[in-house]
């Protein structure tokens, strides 16, 4: 839930019922993208009522202790990038049972100031959540590449969560509602490296014109967000039986636009963050009765600890703070009845000769010769695409609002392909065509202010790749004297207050 330090977001990371477009959004407590993480509040706070009452009238045993942990403090817990090979170096670290690469932190770190997190090494993620990285393995599990859709996906941890669970060379595919989230989705999604990646904006149901098109759905759903009371008190502050009752009707309709997008014998993997059995265990409900979906028993081995639905014979699944180590979270894996089918498509072998030749003959070497990925040229820009998915790539275009696809390669300048910073943190990226430089620590963060840097005379003029750690930073131009700093200004570190030592990992 924690993210870029620039990010405008709304409370948790997710706005509330807002993702289906033709109900009005409702936002809350915008951060100001001078803030470098949300910060946790260490006061106890007063629990609402009515939220009290509804929990209570459950009768389930496993809800005894659950106001009281409302009211501790959150663990702190990232998910190491397995495309980038990040090993954390603290020996101390606790893995998350369920997410191979998830761990618990001691402690919470200024991770803004580590350049670990802007290189997309790791990302700082609710333990809870990081059950998708399981959940999707285990339905992918021995098969081929997939068609993955995250329906609402900012800020992007449980895209880049699917995007390592996945089989090597699927799609992934990211929406997003808000403008503004999309632009933060993008640029997780860029640092995290993966190519075969498409992100959209706009309401889901521009889904229903792409029928049964989608292996497995993320749906994240905008929620009353009950299981983020001891991470912000705003959220205790907002929370109505009314907000229930709106992100209730959200959510069917999200659903209800999601459904037809999804393969015969496909998953959608249905997730809120919320308690309340009305934005869960009913909504589980509804698609069984609406859809004939059915729900999938994820056998979770006992020793996670992860309780059942409550007052439901559905399978389904809930994180509790008192019970399981992470925030709340509700899970439910549902089967689209019928037989899959087998992806008959044509793939689209068709190529744009202007374009592909538009592009410099040295910019093919910038990629790793394995990438099986197709340069073209829009406008001035320089995109890397997988070929197996080019038709796909064309009915999204033409159903959807794309915004991100593939890897931006270069921007073209006259006849300079300039390097992007989505190359650098690529993880199809060919080191071997550029010189590359080691800094260290100050350096490092004074890359990421956007300031300008001076290497030393040894390195040789033009286009050098930093690298920190060994693993890359990004681009600048050195023209001896300085070195032009080509890092996106968007992303840029703006605060000064550097720490004395760097954050370890």
């Amino acid at each position: 839930m924690f993210f870029a330090q620039h990010a405008v977001f709304s409370r948790f990371g997710k706005p509330f019922c807002g993702k289906s477009g033709s109900l009005p959004i409702i936002l809350f407590n915008f951060v100001d993208k001078t803030k470098q993480f949300i910060e946790v509040s260490t006061s106890i706070m007063n629990l609402p009522e009515d939220f009290l009452l509804e929990i209570n009238s459950y009768n389930a045993p496993v809800l005894e202790g659950l106001a009281d942990a409302l009211q501790s403090q959150p663990v702190i817990s990232i998910r190491a990038n397995r495309h980038k090979n990040f090993v954390p170096g603290r020996d101390s670290l606790r893995p998350v049972k369920w997410c191979a690469g998830g761990y618990y932190l001691e402690n919470r770190l200024p991770f803004t100031f580590d350049p670990a997190m802007h290189q997309g090494l790791y990302y700082v993620q609710d333990a809870s959540s990081m059950i998708l990285s399981h959940v999707v393995s285990r339905l992918s599990e021995g098969g081929n590449a997939l068609k993955y859709l995250d329906a609402c996906a900012a800020p992007g941890g449980k895209t880049t969560a699917a995007i390592d669970a996945l089989p090597p060379g699927s799609l992934v595919v990211a929406n997003e509602y808000v403008p503004t989230r999309a632009a933060v989705l993008c640029e997780n999604l860029t640092k995290w490296g993966y190519p075969a990646i498409v992100a959209t904006k706009g309401d889901t149901a521009r889904y229903r014109k792409l029928p049964e098109f989608f292996d497995i759905i993320g749906a994240d759903v905008p929620c009353s967000g009950e299981g983020m009371f001891r991470k912000d008190q705003e959220a205790v502050a907002q929370w109505s039986q009314a907000l229930v009752r709106e992100c209730v009707a959200r959510q069917r309709e999200i659903v209800d636009n999601l459904w037809s997008t999804l393969r015969p014998g496909g998953y959608m993997i249905y997730s809120t963050c919320t308690f309340n059995r009305h934005e869960n265990e009913e909504m589980v409900d509804y698609m069984v009765k609406t859809y004939g979906a059915e729900p999938i028993d994820m056998r979770f081995p006992q020793e996670w600890n992860i309780p059942t639905g409550i007052n439901t014979d559905y399978q389904c699944y809930r994180f509790l703070p008192h019970v399981t180590e992470g925030e709340g979270l509700f899970v439910a894996v549902l089967r689209k009845p019928g037989e899959v089918q087998p992806n008959n498509e044509k793939k689209n072998k068709t190529k744009d000769k202007a374009k592909k030749n538009a592009v410099p003959e040295t910019v093919p070497s910038w990629l790793r010769s394995d990438s099986g990925l197709e340069l073209s040229l829009d406008k001035d820009e320089i995109i890397a695409y997988p070929q197996a998915w080019q038709s796909d790539l064309s009915q999204l275009r033409s159903k959807t609002d794309v915004v991100m696809a593939g890897v931006a390669v270069a921007t073209m300048k006259g006849r300079d392909a300039i390097p992007r910073q989505s190359l650098a943190l690529s993880s199809v990226l060919n080191r071997d065509a550029f010189i590359c430089h080691e800094v260290d620590y100050m350096t490092a963060i004074a890359f990421l202010r956007r300031e300008a840097i001076v290497l030393p005379d040894a390195v040789g003029r033009g286009y050098v790749l930093l690298t920190y750690r060994n693993h890359p930073l990004g681009f600048v131009k050195n023209l001896g004297n300085r070195a032009n700093n080509l890092y996106p200004a968007e992303w840029r570190i703006l605060s000064s207050h550097i720490p004395d030592a760097p954050p370890m990992i």
